[in-house]
């Protein structure tokens, strides 16, 4: 079966009498051309219904339209409303967005920007959710035009945004010392992440001031995910529950404690209380509703487009700058008074 040719670019030049690159820059709105000439070009390009290659064109003018946007794992709830929102600011400002899952491994991280720096995209999002060892700094600093976005890749020097994860562990503290309670457990990711840290500071922060000193935290750190959770939960019951209230440093922490604890007949607020953080899932359907410092995380994604697409990047030699994006607690029903101190 035969299939029709398509009509390319050279059709259009013979049949109009005039250079394949006098076509192209006319399409390219970078050449002036007298009347007759660009008459003839835009009377071929009818009679042959001659479709021009829109990324071809960009590219011809030293872009692509493309912004690259890595994620660690598209199906956690945070990381997919993050994409929903870039992707719906990327259509928005006419932009193409290519997406890159990494299911948050290192190995994977290094080879997307490997590639990425060979191909032609206008820039790039970056997001991880691990410690870095220095390899992904090197090479987010040597493929230029990128947005560290929501977890910090130190000695990156290019634009951070992230939302201001001290002042939610502030938030998540201050709620805590309002109902009284003064032991208190923090879980959160890996130690050397920013959120873990900052959120942890924040937290300490809080409590000190609102027991003079008193407080008493004990922290568990490892993962973001709920299986962290579950055992984060096993170790408080095996230590005999040490605190009166926990703040779960992610959605999916939070998940995974209270999944353990209920299944272990431990009452939310009655036995402990529980602050989280996120704030993406349906919190407010879980028995009880929890209570969480809640991320903007569609501004977050809609913020990294327009700071990529507005950082002037011929100015390398001035220092580029942190950003916050602030948060607030959402306040339901799993805090209470402690039952005993």
């Amino acid at each position: 079966m035969s299939r029709e040719r398509t009509t390319s670019l050279k059709d259009v030049a013979v049949a109009a009498g005039v250079s394949v690159t006098t076509v192209s820059r006319l399409l390219n709105g970078s050449l002036e051309l007298p009347a007759e000439t660009k008459r003839r070009i835009e009377t071929a390009i009818n009679d042959l219904k001659y479709e021009p290659n829109p990324h071809a064109r960009r590219l011809s003018r030293g872009r692509s339209d493309t912004i690259g946007l890595v994620v660690p794992d598209i199906a956690n709830p945070f990381f997919a409303t993050l994409v929903a929102a870039v992707e719906d600011e990327a259509d928005r400002k006419g932009q193409a967005l290519s997406l890159y899952a990494t299911l948050n491994r290192s190995g994977r991280e290094v080879a997307y920007l490997r590639m990425l720096e060979r191909n032609h995209v206008d820039g790039l999002l970056f997001i991880t959710n691990h410690p870095d060892d220095g390899e992904l700094a090197e090479l987010i600093n040597r493929t230029g035009k990128v947005v560290v976005v929501d977890e910090d890749v130190p000695g990156a020097t290019v634009p951070k945004l992230f939302c201001d994860n001290v002042q939610g562990g502030y938030l998540a503290g201050r709620h805590l010392v309002e109902h009284g309670h003064r032991r208190v457990l923090y879980v959160g990711g890996p130690r050397e992440m920013i959120s873990t840290l900052r959120r942890f500071q924040g937290l300490e922060k809080a409590m000190m001031e609102g027991t003079d000193g008193a407080a008493e935290l004990l922290r568990y750190e490892g993962e973001y995910t709920v299986d962290f959770g579950r055992a984060a939960a096993r170790r408080f019951l095996e230590a005999a529950m040490p605190a009166t209230a926990i703040f779960a440093s992610s959605d999916e922490i939070a998940i995974g404690l209270i999944e353990v604890l209920r299944a272990q007949g431990v009452s939310i607020p009655q036995d402990v209380s529980i602050v989280g953080f996120d704030d993406v899932g349906p919190l407010h359907l879980f028995a009880p509703p929890l209570t969480a410092v809640r991320q903007p995380v569609r501004a977050l994604g809609q913020r990294a487009l327009a700071l990529l697409l507005e950082t002037n990047w011929q100015q390398s030699d001035s220092p580029y700058r942190e950003e916050l994006l602030p948060v607030e607690i959402v306040v339901r029903s799993s805090v209470a008074p402690p039952s005993k101190q």
